[in-house]
């Protein structure tokens, strides 16, 4: 699986903006390389809006061309997200104080819009039906540093098989977010 690493403070500025994020989402959802205009009409959004955040995070490797069609004498481009493991590593910034104060501070915003948006599709699909399914784990495991991050990849790489859309009535769409937090103490 590849992984795509964000290492500087605008790359992190374009992936960690919200509506960025909603868009991937559209993208990963349509399940299909689309167009800006498709994902525009699955945001119910106006095309020149998405288009503008769809150019942000083609600059940054999260969206790419893989097609291209003439429809009506337009050429339609027709992207895809990235699908593998984003990390986010800081660069040595010199011990820059602010510069390191300002990755901290769009990791943390970006971290919240993932919780936020992960956290309200958890709800709505708990308020949605008189049977909803929706199932959360919160448990502390004991690992090496090394360990976590095999842990992490298992279970990306396990998840692999599940991002297809399937067809057929047996078939669900299920959300899957995870994170993984090292504790420096047992507090």
């Amino acid at each position: 699986m590849e992984t795509k690493v964000l290492t500087t403070l605008e790359e992190i500025k374009v992936y960690s903006d919200p509506y960025r994020l909603q868009i991937l989402n559209a993208f990963y959802k349509l399940d299909r390389a689309a167009t800006v205009k498709e994902v525009a009409d699955e945001l119910g959004e106006v095309p020149a809006k998405v288009h503008y955040h769809v150019k942000k995070l083609e600059k940054i490797g999260l969206v790419q061309i893989v097609s291209t069609k003439e429809i009506n004498g337009i050429m339609a481009k027709y992207y895809l997200p990235f699908s593998g493991t984003i990390e986010i590593k800081r660069k040595d910034t010199n011990n820059e104080p602010s510069a390191n104060e300002m990755m901290r501070s769009e990791t943390y915003k970006l971290l919240s819009e993932l919780y936020e948006q992960n956290k309200e599709r958890f709800f709505k699909q708990v308020k949605s039906t008189d049977k909803p399914y929706a199932s959360m784990i919160n448990d502390t495991l004991y690992m090496s540093d090394e360990e976590a991050r095999y842990f992490f990849q298992e279970i990306s790489q396990m998840s692999e098989k599940y991002k297809s859309k399937k067809r057929g009535e047996e078939y669900r769409a299920y959300e899957f977010f995870a994170t993984n937090i090292r504790k420096d103490s047992d507090s």
